[in-house]
């Protein structure tokens, strides 16, 4: 009995032994065949293993290190990790203690090779921008994942692509496109011209694209730059309807260089200002969205390269349209509705708007530098008379009996009123035209008629004269003379187009312009018969 258990305590003793032998490392330090060899003769537990991170080196002069490194000759520092046998086999990772320091694990930079949730069904020009947006903000929060794990997602959607992708939609959050974005993106798809469609901003620092404007003439146009005007005739069908704004339409002007008259202005409460091709094609050449409320004026500059816009937001900007830069702009402090450049110094500007004043700018300086007070409430039109000496501005000062201050004559140097005594009627004139070859003037009146009146001191209307038979209804209705003088236009609120003669105040031709109210009306000043109309609906009408 005594032996047995002798016998068992031996076999338990060379089991300890035996384990201990392969699973611990002694400490000590290394012979000259890069051995390792014990020094301390006793064998440590297994559950010791690196713990304590020292190692006894019984050399002279070296000091031993101290957790988890040990020097070599040539003095630099090696983990323990390195002093593990490969061929004794690895020890458990419970028993290593690395260095203090985590080593740094670099993750793939390119992104798994699966098709994304947001281009998968449509293409890249039709994704919503709150989509684009939102992706990025939920990748950004995503942790990285590594290679292994891009590889076998990769796997599983080659080889189930489309249950990964009705789970993922399934897990997904979409987020909401708001309606403005949803109607541009079908209005995109209509036209097929996705870039032009693109939603606009805040002018946020960036330039609109350039539009070249060349030598080219067009070839409509160029019989009849060498010839004298001869008698308009009256339009009678429609060359071009024009869409494209998303908002009622306020002014439009055709570019005053009569070489590049193909070109046409338009201004909206949609908050931009495009230039069309209104002659060749019909075609929309450039969208500007360089304000953040309404563009209520805009107007071409005396060269043709230029175009000075102003809006409800109180902004200024002068945009040259061969580099899309901004050559001036500055702030007023009142909402624009009505812009004129001098007809002498093009560099001088004159603006009225929700306001009693008028300011003249100089675009050389960028500053104010007259101002023109008339204790009114806001300004309506401006007319420059006697190249540029003196200009009328329209209000919309009226009393029970009289509108005494409606249309006021001044003094464009001295800021001196010359007459306020000019226009005796109740009734409001939203707009001013100045006959090209006769010293007389229209103005629109919120009394459904034109009123004629003298461009000399004191300024007297005409009595026999009165072009009525159209409707204004509160309406900036505008007006105009054709190139030869002998016609006169004038949009209705109720959407017609009237042409009286001149000389008879007579009606010479009615057209069923627009289903909404027909706010402006231009002559091309080349073309003998070709006008331009806008409306209220947004669109245009080019008539031949």
């Amino acid at each position: 009995r005594t032996a047995r258990t002798l016998s068992l305590m031996a076999s338990l003793v060379a089991y300890d032994d035996s384990d201990s032998e392969a699973e611990t490392e002694p400490a000590g330090s290394f012979d000259a065949t890069g051995q390792m060899k014990d020094t301390s003769g006793v064998a440590r537990p297994p559950e010791k293993g690196f713990a304590s991170g020292t190692l006894d080196v019984p050399k002279a002069g070296v000091q031993p290190t101290k957790h988890g490194s040990c020097e070599d000759p040539g003095g630099h520092r090696l983990p323990l990790a390195q002093l593990g046998r490969s061929d004794r086999g690895s020890c458990p990772s419970q028993r290593l203690q690395w260095p203090g320091k985590e080593p740094q694990v670099t993750f793939p930079i390119k992104e798994p090779s699966h098709s994304s949730l947001w281009t998968s069904h449509v293409p890249a020009s039709h994704i919503p921008l709150a989509a684009a947006r939102f992706k990025q903000v939920k990748l950004s929060r995503n942790f990285p994942k590594s290679s292994f794990c891009a590889q076998s997602e990769s796997e599983t959607v080659g080889k189930n692509d489309s249950s990964f992708q009705k789970k993922k939609c399934e897990d997904c959050v979409v987020p909401y496109t708001p309606k403005r974005l949803r109607q541009l993106q079908a209005l995109s798809t209509e036209t097929g011209n996705s870039k032009e469609m693109e939603p606009q901003g805040p002018p946020a620092g960036r330039a609109p694209a350039p539009l070249y404007v060349g030598p080219r003439v067009s070839e409509f146009i160029q019989p009849y730059l060498n010839s004298h005007y001869k008698e308009t005739t009256v339009p009678r069908k429609v060359l071009f309807h024009l869409r494209g704004h998303r908002g009622p339409v306020n002014t439009i002007q055709w570019c005053p260089v009569l070489s590049k008259s193909h070109m046409l202005l338009s201004t909206s409460m949609d908050k931009t200002f495009k230039v069309w091709n209104a002659v060749d094609s019909g075609h929309c050449l450039q969208t500007y969205s360089l304000h953040t409320e309404a563009v209520r004026a805009a107007r071409w500059a005396p060269c043709g390269r230029r175009i000075l816009s102003g809006g409800f937001d109180f902004a200024l900007h002068l945009t040259d349209l061969e580099t899309g830069t901004q050559l001036f702009s500055g702030r007023s402090d009142f909402r624009i509705t009505t812009l004129k450049f001098h007809p002498k110094d093009h560099n001088i500007f004159l603006c009225g708007g929700f306001s009693s004043e008028m300011k003249a700018w100089d675009i050389r300086t960028g500053k104010v530098m007259r101002s023109y007070k008339a204790t009114i409430q806001q300004t309506l039109d401006i007319l420059f008379l006697r190249e540029g000496s003196e200009f009328l501005s329209s209000t919309d000062a009226s009393t029970r009996d009289s509108a005494d201050r409606t249309i006021i004559a001044w003094d464009f140097r001295t800021s001196a009123k010359i007459s306020n005594q000019i226009f005796h009627e109740r009734f409001t004139c939203p707009s001013l035209a100045l006959h090209p070859r006769e010293p007389v003037f229209l103005a629109q009146t919120n009394g459904n008629y034109l009123a004629l009146f003298s461009t000399v001191w004191p300024y007297r209307m005409s009595r026999r004269r009165r072009y009525e038979g159209h409707k204004v209804e509160g309406y900036s209705v505008g007006c105009e003379c054709s190139p030869g003088g002998d016609l006169l236009v004038t949009g209705s609120a109720d959407g017609r187009v009237l042409m009286y003669s001149f000389r008879t105040a007579s009606r010479a031709c009615t057209l069923q312009g627009h289903t909404q109210a027909c706010v402006g009306t231009t002559y091309h000043p080349v073309l003998p018969s070709v006008l331009a109309t806008c409306s209220w609906g947004g669109d245009m009408k080019i008539w031949h």
